[in-house]
């Protein structure tokens, strides 16, 4: 295990609690640790994939039925990161009326949240991105919000195929979409595939100062 891998696994190993919910703009809690978004189609693995990051079964609900998350969930990691969990997006039966509010809810989220340091876009190994990524992907660029492409579901191909599929789709992204980090990860929540690295990047965005605050002799 590098250095990295060993920070994230500290970091992730962390108490990490609900602190609230938003289904409308008012709601929405202010800033007050370094944020990183999980975003994706309903049914994607998002909520697995939270789940596998921090070691908790049930951190995040995990649902059998597509679009059943409405809210924008908030979690402290160790007081040194908040994971944000948002609503799925992208299913077919979804009434007009409630992807108009889930378009104004990321859209209020991601206006001027100066503490979201990236967001992790799922994307479903087996299909590739579809029309509603792309939406998301150009909503992200508005925004000048750095997104990140993760893979899920990777099992099955492999970890060698995995990751190149998932560089590949960060090359592609990266030429349309200028708000794409060069690098993307292929991960499985069903068998740990990625997670380590998963970790060991989103690490880099915690905040340090709480390492200071908790071990006053760190530098």
């Amino acid at each position: 295990m590098s250095a990295n891998e060993e920070a994230g696994r500290l970091l992730f190993a962390q108490a990490c609690q609900f602190v609230a919910g938003a289904a409308r703009e008012e709601q929405l809690p202010l800033p007050s640790l370094p944020e990183v978004a999980f975003a994706g189609r309903s049914n994607v693995g998002k909520s697995s994939l939270v789940n596998s990051l921090t070691g908790r079964r049930t951190l995040a609900r995990v649902s059998s039925t597509p679009g059943r998350t409405r809210q924008i969930n908030f979690f402290d990691l160790g007081g040194r990161l908040m994971l944000v969990d948002l609503p799925g997006y992208g299913y077919a039966r979804a009434a007009k009326g409630e992807i108009k509010a889930w378009t104004g809810l990321m859209r209020s989220f991601l206006r001027g949240r100066h503490g979201l340091r990236r967001v992790c876009l799922l994307i479903d190994s087996r299909h590739g991105p579809k029309p509603a990524d792309e939406d998301v992907m150009t909503l992200l660029d508005e925004a000048a919000v750095v997104f990140q492409v993760v893979l899920t579901k990777c099992d099955k191909p492999g970890a060698k195929k995995a990751n190149a599929m998932a560089e590949t789709l960060a090359r592609e992204c990266s030429g349309r979409h200028p708000a794409t980090h060069p690098q993307a990860f292929a991960s499985s929540a069903r068998i740990g595939l990625g997670i380590a690295q998963l970790r060991a990047e989103l690490a880099t965005l915690a905040d340090p100062q709480a390492d200071k605050m908790m071990d006053p002799n760190l530098p």
